[in-house]
């Protein structure tokens, strides 16, 4: 793979002319967190970011999107008709994804892009980003990728991926949207030699610097009914006040829910990030809820991500060790506890 050296003083003119051509998102500091834009003029991605609160995966997959309209005035030819809106599907970029958060896309994919159901809204976004990663050369306490599938230096999901090396940054092409992305920015001094095994020390210390760890090697030869009886969960469950928290800064959740908004004739039909936690999520129109307590709830956000994602996809589990839900809860519940009672239990 060919590896492009780029000098931080040519970093703000390669981005000027990319604006050309991309729609361009990165990381920018809001306060005291870090949050993923679309970069105003003038504005740098911030590099110096440890993790951002909130994924970027409301890039692809905006926490509210809006879907169709229609008019309901019969007046009208076409009333009660539903229109697709014009939405804004030009190439774009997200530079400064970290590798974990690049990785969760491709498990979020089996979701909205299966052989029976293709999402176009998702499809048409995620296919028109090229994700420019940034490798992560100083992992939290509470990172768990490389024990969860992916790692600070992971390659999949990613076009192309940025090593911080202090004055310039080592650009390693991926695919071919990445070598497009670097040809539009004019960045075309090629690395020295010995690029590729600095980079591959770079990954050996950061990947040494990862102290937090996850054992899911027996969660595929468990018997679902007994991980799903099993006596934990009561416990577990007991601190969750079920706020839902976990669920929007995951980049791997996915559910979401349809709702129509109509202002005097006029209508939309939009969807909005939802979350398993939330009481209201498995309401049945009857009054009915199967899942009417907390621990219930609690039980399902875990036993989908460590234990039903598995058996379907036959695949590892549906997380990729970023740690944001252990790091924002307020009950200080942890996952890494979770999945290794799982993993360990014996009916």
């Amino acid at each position: 793979m060919k590896i492009i050296r780029i000098n931080k003083e040519n970093w703000a003119d390669g981005l000027e002319k990319l604006k050309r051509s991309y729609r361009l998102f990165g990381p920018v500091k809001d306060n005291n967190l870090h949050v993923f834009k679309e970069l105003d003029k003038g504005e740098l991605p911030d590099c110096s970011y440890f993790n951002t609160r909130l994924s970027p995966k409301s890039i692809i997959y905006p926490q509210s999107e809006i879907m169709l309209e229609y008019e309901l005035d019969e007046s009208k030819e076409d009333h009660h008709i539903l229109k697709e809106i014009d939405t804004d599907y030009s190439p774009r970029a997200v530079i400064g994804i970290r590798p974990c958060d690049a990785a969760a896309f491709l498990l979020v994919k089996r979701n909205f892009d299966t052989p029976e159901y293709k999402d176009p809204y998702w499809i048409k976004s995620y296919e028109a980003t090229t994700f420019v990663g940034l490798a992560c050369n100083n992992p939290q306490t509470t990172c768990f990728c490389t024990s969860a599938g992916s790692g600070p230096f992971y390659e999949k999901g990613l076009d192309l991926l940025l090593v911080d090396i202090g004055d310039y940054y080592f650009a390693k092409i991926i695919t071919l949207k990445g070598e497009n992305f670097l040809e539009a920015a004019g960045w075309d001094t090629e690395a020295d030699g010995n690029a590729e095994e600095q980079i591959k020390t770079m990954k050996q210390k950061a990947e040494a610097k990862i102290i937090s760890s996850i054992a899911t090697d027996k969660l595929k030869d468990k018997t679902t009914t007994d991980l799903f009886d099993a006596p934990f969960w009561e416990e577990v469950a007991f601190a969750c006040i079920n706020c839902g928290a976990c669920t929007y800064v995951c980049p791997t959740c996915w559910c979401f829910d349809i709702q129509d908004e109509v202002n005097g004739y006029s209508g939309i039909r939009m969807r909005n990030w939802d979350s398993c936690m939330f009481p209201l999520f498995t309401l049945h129109g009857s009054g009915h809820n199967p899942r009417s307590t907390n621990m219930q709830r609690f039980r399902q956000r875990f036993m989908h991500k460590l234990k039903y994602y598995v058996d379907k996809y036959n695949d590892g589990i549906q997380c990729v060790g970023c740690g944001r839900c252990t790091r924002l809860c307020p009950a200080n519940i942890d996952i890494r506890k979770v999945c290794n009672l799982m993993n360990g239990y014996s009916a």
